[in-house]
């Protein structure tokens, strides 16, 4: 307490932008965040990362996309982000550099407690291949898929296009294995398509992930907490595209959300069941969406992919489906910063033990 009896503020450092196909829905989310967060809770540190890794603190969200690189030196930011001393980090940033540890473990080594997944849940995250095989041996169905990588592709093409079309058969999916918000993501029809689409793909990541097309609904459940997470209400996407692309996501503004989704009483706790054993299959903490197929002749539900740094814009599924669930926007902000704030305490906990460990020796 201060000497007025007012609370003191927390600092935290809102982390935005970012070396990603994510880049500019990094922008969106964190202009809502900010503005989520209270004044009167908390003071604000904004931190722009730019398009090619340099950090501007201090940085407006609107100036991210005109600022000059040569202005901006190329730093790596830990030394900066300790001299700020904030009391947390709330990172924003999708896709890569941002959501598949990198970042998280970056914020380790500062010793800061930080909003979302840790170390190793964000970079299986992050990885749909490896993530897919955890799924599976946590009991999840996941549609047949054939993974490959760069140099594979180019030694040998004409086998894996007859894996493709011997295994799965057309249409399919492609997708870079670590990607997010669909980037490089696309349906291939024939064989021509399948081609180009894996060439786009590897241009994203050199592992790839071919997916058997399911012919299902796309049912989204969110996920908050640390460990004892807890299910939001399921909602349905009705994509205005052929399926949910990157436009369809964030350009377009057309798709249909149906919250909560028109399914059973039974497949809505069967959704977030499956939602958070999947969470707890890659140890996840502070919160995550994941993205389900409900097939539409047999009901099964397959599990997509998981997001551990989901959408925060104004027409993002996770904060609409806790809205839904009886949690307000500004409310899902305060508890994303108290389980930061408590996993903290538990790392902490767990130094403590290691260092007293090693005193005694």
């Amino acid at each position: 307490m201060t000497t007025n009896n007012t609370v003191k503020k927390i600092r935290v450092a809102v982390i935005f932008g970012g070396m990603s196909g994510e880049h500019e829905v990094s922008l969106i989310s964190a202009a809502s965040v900010i503005k989520a967060l209270d004044p009167d809770k908390y003071e604000i540190v904004k931190i722009g990362i730019t398009k090619r890794g340099h950090w501007a603190i201090g940085a407006e969200i609107d100036e991210m996309e005109s600022l000059n690189e040569k202005c901006v030196e190329p730093k790596f930011g830990l030394d900066e982000l300790i001299e700020l001393k904030p009391d947390m980090v709330f990172p924003v940033l999708h896709g890569t550099y941002g959501e598949d540890g990198t970042i998280q473990g970056m914020f380790e080594m500062a010793n800061l407690p930080y909003v979302g997944c840790g170390v190793l849940s964000s970079a299986l995250g992050m990885d749909k291949a490896v993530a897919k095989k955890l799924f599976e041996k946590a009991g999840l169905n996941t549609a047949p898929c054939i993974e490959l990588r760069r140099s594979e592709w180019r030694n040998y093409q004409d086998n894996i296009i007859q894996q493709v079309e011997t295994k799965l058969r057309y249409p399919c999916f492609v997708k870079p294995a670590n990607s997010g918000s669909s980037v490089g993501i696309n349906k291939a029809k024939n064989r021509e398509m399948l081609i180009a689409h894996i060439n786009e793909a590897t241009r994203y990541d050199r592992k790839v992930l071919v997916e058997a097309y399911v012919n299902g609904r796309e049912i989204e459940v969110s996920v908050l907490g640390n460990d004892k997470p807890k299910a939001s209400l399921p909602g349905e996407v009705t994509p205005c595209n052929e399926f949910y692309d990157y436009s369809a996501k964030y350009i377009d503004n057309k798709s249909g959300l149906n919250i909560p989704a028109d399914v059973s009483p039974e497949l809505t706790e069967k959704f977030r069941e499956s939602a958070v054993i999947a969470y707890k299959a890659l140890d996840c903490a502070g919160m995550a969406r994941v993205d389900f197929f409900l097939e539409k002749i047999t009901n099964k539900i397959i599990i997509n992919e998981i997001n551990t740094i989901p959408g925060f814009t104004g027409i993002s599924m996770y904060p609409k489906l806790w809205e839904a669930s009886g949690l307000k926007y500004g409310d899902l902000v305060d508890s994303l910063i108290e389980l930061a704030l408590e996993r903290f305490r538990d790392k902490q906990e767990s130094l403590e033990g290691i260092f007293n460990t090693k005193q005694k020796k």
